[in-house]
């Protein structure tokens, strides 16, 4: 990680292959959105360090991230923390020119690199949040687990208000580890929503799932059936929090509607490609099916 710290601000100079306003557009598709906020072309997100709430407010300026702080100044080590979560946030330690040099020759995603390059594949550092998130959007619309989640964090997320704006974090597991399910119906979740995440963060709370013990596995089938073997947890599940969370660039969340709706688009069909045609279509994404995936998902946003 290659940052300066200047006190009131820090700067984070990125890879060569990252745009800044191309993640915002990604991170800006949901007006629903509460766990950041995009304002006259800065991003505000507000993160935990310890027991310390931060209000990062990030920009770009001749090619560094820069990271103010507006509502308070915080303490070097929460600086050095702040810098290290948009460093994984933004998956600053991922080299792209493999995927760039793969992608330049495939015929449905050497346009998609082209207009979108710099993307990075905006994770979700937290395994709490990146499962929640997951199992929520499960055979629901886009926007209506947008809904959910709001509502969500709006119950039992910790926030804090400056100038006159609020900004949210992700409750945590061990909040929810004590709610019971008529809890979660109150805002709507189905009954077996409110289950599986109340048994994660009861998991979670009782140690039994941890992203430090996830990732020490390294290998992806074992890994993937550590989190299949979770209630609640199927396959896509799976794949879409080993890509957003844990950084497998491997991961191919396979049956995703909007890589379906995607594909659907680029290929010019009048139907989705089936399971065997997309099988077929990613033959050659091998090792990068999580950021083909992730930049045909930046392609249905215009």
């Amino acid at each position: 990680m290659n940052w300066n710290d200047y006190h009131s601000y820090i700067e984070i100079t990125p890879p060569q292959d990252f745009t800044l306003q191309e993640c915002l557009v990604f991170l800006g598709r949901s007006e629903h959105e509460n766990l950041h906020q995009i304002r006259d072309g800065y991003l505000y997100k507000l993160i935990k360090i310890k027991d310390e709430l931060v209000l990062l407010k990030i920009g770009e300026a001749a090619n560094l991230i820069r990271v103010e702080f507006p509502a308070s100044a915080p303490t070097l080590e929460a600086r050095r923390k702040a810098a290290t979560y948009l460093w994984e946030w933004f998956d600053l330690s991922q080299e792209l020119e493999p995927f760039y040099e793969m992608a330049s020759s495939n015929m449905i995603l050497h346009k998609i690199v082209d207009e979108y390059r710099g993307l990075r594949l905006i994770g979700i550092p937290d395994l709490f949040e990146a499962l929640t998130w997951a199992i929520l959007g499960q055979q629901i619309n886009l926007a209506f687990a947008y809904t959910l989640k709001k509502r969500f964090v709006e119950e039992y997320g910790e926030s804090l208000t400056f100038e006159g704006s609020t900004y949210w974090l992700f409750p945590e597991y061990k909040a929810i580890a004590n709610c019971s399910i008529g809890d979660l119906k109150m805002l709507q979740f189905s009954t077996r929503k409110a289950e599986y995440i109340i048994g994660i963060a009861q998991l979670m709370t009782s140690g039994k799932i941890r992203k430090e013990d996830l990732l020490h596995l390294k290998d992806y089938q074992q890994i993937k059936q550590s989190l299949t073997a979770i209630r609640g947890v199927g396959a896509w599940t799976a794949d879409y929090v080993m890509m957003k969370c844990l950084h497998f660039t491997s991961a191919f969340p396979i049956a995703d509607v909007g890589l379906h709706n995607a594909l659907k688009i680029q290929l010019g069909l009048e139907r989705k490609p089936t399971l065997e045609e997309i099988e077929v279509l990613a033959k050659n994404w091998e090792g990068w099916q999580a950021y083909a995936t992730f930049y045909l998902w930046r392609s249905l946003y215009g």
